[in-house]
């Protein structure tokens, strides 16, 4: 079908050559100002939940870390373990990475060693999604699997025996700052900034916990009286981006005293939660978002007048070979 007649014409090839040569517009702009993908990583939107609330004086928020280029919330820590190390010259352009990681952070230093120059090694356990797999490969990740009774323990002791062994160098996400400091500068003030100061409450699932601690860490500066809520899996649960870590195995960037409340969520919970995010909301959402947004629409049922955020960490498609999605 042709263009409605309210419509501007196509331009023609001279006409676009004449655009082509003006210097005003022909130095507007300057190749070197264009965003590198690594520039895109960050400022992701902040939505209101419409119909999941259900009556409720509350305001309910999901962040769609999803947006990221890698897909994920952990593009942002990725980046800046990264750059840090760089500043600090503790690696370079074509050195060796490796990591232990249960999908998403893989995901993410896979697209930042791409993009860098760098070779990555990812040492994770052999039950994750084949979507997560075949991503980390898709960037270029060397993988290197342990058994799914060996679990994230069991990798980020491989990962040590290997830097041990001179094999490459570590980054750490359990113990680097670096990781909690990228959602102190930049999550955490979106957050504040997009709500407009109004939060008064914040829902992140507990992992490597890097979200939880940045995040809570700028909130509490600018209002103490933020609550700070985490979700853990239940008992016999295992959720993708959801962990309860035995004490020698807990975080170092971990500090309780971050968290203002823990919640626990079922496996069940988290994976309806995410169908109905989808279906009730166009929200196509990963598991530990769907444990997310039970959380917080379980403190939602206690509370009035409330600003409620929570994390939405990743995208849905990451996890349709799992069957938590229907075909």
């Amino acid at each position: 079908m042709g263009r409605g007649g309210s419509e501007p014409p196509l331009q023609s090839q001279s006409e676009l050559s004449h655009i082509a040569s003006d210097p005003e517009i022909s130095t507007m702009a300057d190749p070197r100002d264009y965003p590198t993908l690594a520039d895109t990583v960050g400022r992701t939107p902040l939505v209101r939940l419409q119909r999941l609330p259900g009556t409720t004086t509350n305001v309910i928020l999901g962040k769609l870390e999803g947006n990221n280029p890698a897909g994920s919330v952990k593009d942002r820590p990725a980046l800046s373990m990264i750059v840090e190390a760089e500043r600090r010259g503790d690696i370079k352009p074509g050195d060796t990475l490796i990591e232990a990681t249960s999908g998403n952070t893989g995901i993410a230093l896979a697209m930042v060693a791409a993009i860098k120059g760098y070779k990555l090694i990812l040492v994770m356990p052999d039950n994750q999604s084949l979507e997560r797999v075949q991503t980390m490969r898709a960037y270029g990740a060397e993988l290197i699997q342990v058994t799914k009774a060996s679990g994230m323990e069991g990798a980020r002791d491989l990962a040590e025996r290997m830097r041990v062994e001179g094999k490459g160098h570590i980054l750490n996400q359990f113990a680097n700052p670096d990781n909690p400091l990228a959602h102190y500068r930049t999550t955490g003030p979106e957050i504040w900034y997009d709500t407009g100061g109004r939060i008064t409450h914040f829902v992140s699932a507990m992992g490597t916990t890097g979200t939880i601690m940045g995040v809570s860490k700028f909130l509490k500066e600018r209002n103490p009286a933020v609550t700070i809520v985490g979700a853990q899996p239940a008992e016999g649960a295992s959720i993708p981006g959801i962990r309860k870590w035995p004490a020698e195995y807990l975080p170092k960037i971990f500090d309780g005293t971050r968290v203002d409340r823990t919640e626990s969520v079922t496996q069940g919970e988290a994976e309806d939660m995410a169908r109905r995010l989808a279906h009730e909301e166009g929200i196509f959402g990963g598991i530990s978002a769907g444990g997310a947004c039970a959380v917080a629409l379980r403190i939602s049922r206690e509370v009035r007048n409330a600003t409620i955020v929570f994390v939405v960490c990743d995208r849905g498609d990451r996890y349709l070979s799992t069957g938590v999605f229907p075909l």
